[in-house]
């Protein structure tokens, strides 16, 4: 065991390695600008940290109105920051610090600033364990710290930090889940590895997985390699390690199970493009993007004679067999739970090549000089062989420097086997350590910075802190025009239909309640009601998310939709909406046919009966009654309404089109759909149909008439393999469907007319009943109504989710999934007050559990310790 005072040496020299390791992001920070990710990292990390902390500070810590139209915290943003114990650790040290007066209330800035300080204390608690995972597998400190700078200082981390900084927690917990192994595997004490499950369970659902398939991996290669004579029997270790599982999972529960809750109630179209069994595409050892493979690691796989040694035969074995995995997306889909590719376990080779390395230079002094030159002709070899395969990269200082640096660590590797050279081996473990620091600050600098064309950075530089307040980001005169009639509206839930560019987490930024959200993880009843139900055009095909409700008026006064904000060059304005305020080129429009946040119905449908049924018909349903998923009682007939395609003349422009095929061949060419006759004509017209690009190649535009919506490219995995569109505009004699040059699948034509009848009757029979009173705040919502037409059900925009209970007039009642997506509940005739809470899906069980886990693990911890 190490000594306190060596343990302080060893924590100011990894904390002093990992400031070095933020060098260039710091360097950034003191000049105002960040080194985090223009896409996810500014539009979910940051607002979804200042998002939930400004939730539990306000006592919201398992619901908020204001995740879109509403969401659980810990079952939707589990994924990302809602149980990460380093988020948390952080947001409890800013709530002190907010407390005692020391800051004030963080804003989004705040939480840029804070990213790199807390990453630079996290990778230091990713160096620590580490280095003690590697001492307990025998090396000394000195060459345990080098492979964990090896493992925590490599782009992997920074790219993580960067982009999806949750994913960096991965990292801190694989060698703590590998430490609870070793125990087992030698010992046979199980309480670290306990800990280490309930751990990770707790931080994130998605890297246990990966971080447990990871584990189960280095088990089994330790059952084929003991490193130690006396090691536990494997079937003592097989029982150790279920029970030791069942009972961290089982303490893990509350915070566990609403997170797998969320991802098993959530959808995500499944993933159709090929997978194939291997596709090199990176050149890991001079130009990775995801993983470099340091150059002494190289060089130590054809240390031939050290392959004796069981330790390096391991980590050999190890990083010979990850590097190859990692050239294969199949490995990719098993990882990310057998759906799209994605390359999110390599930290484990960083890991094991940290390892071979260790054991290397721990016995290099065994080593003789002709060792060393095969070694570095092996190395040198595999260099010439990886360089000749053409892979993804281009000429630039960092791949260059990696070269540079390989060739460096060459000549220091043959001089520190002269016998005539003394300490020549110091000099190899500091050439080391230092390229591997100059690695990852390169990595930041060109690979993190270098093409952030979208916020206009110029090369090498970061988000500077303007764009916080930018027009592209945080548009202080939507911010102002929204806060003005925030303040003039008399309704606190009235929501708001606005977002900047395609940034979906706007409602968070700017602290409104919007009607659009980004976010991995969605309630799937809502992402159905959007992309199927409904078929409501968002303005941008893009899975994990929704937005707006596509100038659909009749949606908009049934989800409690008042206000819609428009850019000059936005959307059209939904029938109905009465502009009463503006802020530069931005217009805000009011609905003029507003409902009450909770109607009461006593027609009922069934989604079954609607199934065949076009979507202005489900919008009527919804408008004169209530659409239930089942009903045993009496239901009504759908209501009617007229396709009126067969009175439209179909005529190709700049096109051809014969047997549902369109052949554009001019630019913006299509179709026109021209109504025979003008009288049929009201409002607002929906134009239906089915529109597939029949290749690949590139994503597109799609306008009608004035309304412009994006398609992705038919190979990419963030389609939503919806094909099946609804279009609103106002009505015009010629509807006119426009795409880019190339060959389109186009079917299913339908056209349908509003005349805004249903929704006016809609709004005189509000108008005929006593307001309802509501308070919604969070996870809690009260409801005082007078059922005046003793209707049987009340139904309101609050999305239908597992963890609520209701209760009417002080008695339990069930929750009505209405309206394919939000809630109704029984009421009775007369005045009914209803209450509302949620909790997590589950969570009064998982306490439960969690308790149970923790005296079981007391327990047999106890009964071991007296049984030894």
């Amino acid at each position: 065991m190490m000594k306190k005072s060596n343990w302080g040496w060893l924590i100011a020299v990894c904390l002093m390695t990992a400031v070095i390791a933020h060098g260039f992001m710091l360097s950034e920070w003191m000049h105002g600008r960040y080194v985090t990710g223009p896409n996810d990292g500014m539009s979910q990390m940051i607002p979804f940290k200042y998002f939930l902390y400004e939730s539990m500070n306000n006592g919201n810590f398992f619901y908020s109105e204001r995740f879109g139209f509403g969401g659980g915290i810990f079952s939707q943003l589990g994924y990302y920051f809602s149980t990460s114990i380093p988020f948390l650790l952080t947001a409890a040290g800013t709530g002190l610090l907010q407390w005692s007066g020391i800051i004030n209330a963080p804003t989004l800035q705040y939480w840029a600033d804070v990213t790199v300080f807390v990453s630079m204390i996290r990778l230091t608690a990713i160096l620590l364990v580490t280095v003690y995972y590697f001492r307990m597998i025998g090396l000394k400190t000195k060459f345990a710290y080098i492979g964990a700078v090896i493992y925590g200082v490599s782009i992997l981390y920074f790219r993580h930090v960067t982009y999806w900084e949750f994913f960096a927690d991965a990292m801190l917990f694989l060698p703590i889940l590998l430490i609870g192994a070793e125990r087992i595997i030698r010992f046979g004490k199980p309480s670290w590895f306990i800990a280490a499950v309930a751990l990770s369970m707790v931080d994130n659902f998605y890297f246990a997985y990966i971080n447990f398939l990871l584990t189960f991996i280095y088990i089994g290669f330790r059952w084929f390699i003991p490193l130690v004579v006396d090691e536990q029997k494997r079937m003592r270790q097989i029982v150790q390690f279920l029970v030791g599982g069942l009972t961290g999972a089982a303490i893990s529960a509350p915070f566990f199970v609403p997170a797998v809750y969320g991802y098993l109630n959530n959808f995500r179209p499944p993933f159709e493009g090929e997978i194939p069994l291997f596709e090199l595409t990176e050149n890991i050892l001079s130009d990775g993007k995801l993983v470099v493979l340091p150059a002494i690691a190289a060089v130590s796989l054809f240390l031939y004679p050290l392959y004796q040694d069981k330790k390096f035969r391991l980590f050999a074995l190890l990083t010979i067999i990850l590097t190859i995995l990692h050239a294969s997306p199949a490995v990719g889909s098993l990882f990310n739970g057998l759906s799209a590719p994605q390359f999110r376990w390599e930290h484990m080779l960083m890991l094991v090549a940290g390892g071979l390395t260790a054991v290397a230079l721990q016995h290099w002094k065994e080593l003789q000089l002709k060792h060393a030159v095969v070694a570095i002709a092996g190395a040198f070899t595999l260099y010439l062989i990886v360089d000749n395969m053409n892979l993804e990269g281009k000429p630039s200082l960092y791949a260059d420097s990696l070269v540079v640096m390989a060739f460096v660590l060459f000549a220091v590797v043959l001089l520190s086997k002269i016998p005539q050279l003394k300490h020549w081996d110091i000099a190899l473990w500091a050439v080391v350590v230092g390229s591997v620091l100059v690695t990852v600050n390169l990595f930041q600098e060109e690979k993190l910075t270098g093409n952030n064309d979208k916020v206009n950075q110029i090369q090498g530089q970061g988000i500077p802190q303007s764009f916080f307040k930018s027009d592209k980001y945080n548009s202080q005169a939507s911010d102002a025009l929204i806060d003005k009639l925030s303040k003039s509206e008399s309704d606190p839930l009235a929501r708001f239909d606005w977002m900047i560019g395609t940034r979906n987490n706007t409602p968070i930024v700017q602290d409104y309640l919007g009607m659009s959200v980004y976010s991995s993880i969605l309630n799937k009843n809502l992402l159905h009601f959007y992309l199927e139900e409904l078929a409501i055009d968002m303005g941008r095909e893009s899975v994990s998310r929704y937005a707006g409700l596509g100038g659909r008026t009749n949606l908009y006064s049934l989800l409690n939709g008042v206000y819609a904000v428009r850019s000059e060059k936005g959307n059209p304005v939904p029938f109905g909406f009465s502009h009463v305020d503006e802020n530069g080129d931005l217009k805000a429009f009011e609905n003029q046919y507003r409902l009450p946040f909770v109607r009461t119905a006593n027609r009922i449908y069934t989604e079954e009966e609607l199934e065949a049924s076009p979507v202005i018909v489900r919008e009527h349903a919804m408008l004169n009654g209530v659409i239930l998923d089942e009903w045993n009682e009496k239901t009504q007939s759908p209501p009617a309404a007229e396709n009126l395609i067969n009175q439209v003349t179909i005529d190709p422009v700049r096109a051809t089109y014969e047997k549902n095929q369109l052949v554009v061949t001019g630019k913006d060419g299509g179709i026109d759909l021209t109504v025979s006759d003008r009288g049929v004509l009201k409002e607002d017209a929906y134009v239906s149909f089915h529109l597939k690009r029949t290749t690949a190649d590139i994503g597109f535009h799609l306008k009608v008439n004035d309304y412009t919506t994006t398609r992705k490219r038919t190979d990419s995995i963030y389609r939503t393999r919806v094909n099946d569109l609804t279009i609103r505009v106002p009505s015009e004699n010629v509807i006119r469907i426009r795409v880019p040059e190339g060959s389109y699948t186009l079917r299913d034509l339908a056209l349908y007319t509003e005349d805004y009848k249903a929704l006016e009757e809609a709004k005189s029979d509000s108008l005929k009943t006593p307001t309802p009173e509501v308070n919604w705040k969070g996870g809690h919502v009260d409801v005082r109504l007078d059922n005046v037409n003793n209707d049987p059900i009340a139904v309101m925009p609050i999305p239908f989710e597992k963890g609520w209970t209701v209760k009417v007039n002080g008695e339990k009642q069930s929750l009505l999934k209405a309206n394919y997506a939000f809630t109704g509940v029984p009421i009775e005739q007369g005045t009914n007050t209803i209450e509302m809470t949620y909790r997590p899906p589950y969570f009064t069980v998982s306490l439960m559990l969690s308790l149970l886990g923790l005296a079981g693990a007391a327990f047999w911890l106890v009964m071991r310790k007296k049984a030894t």
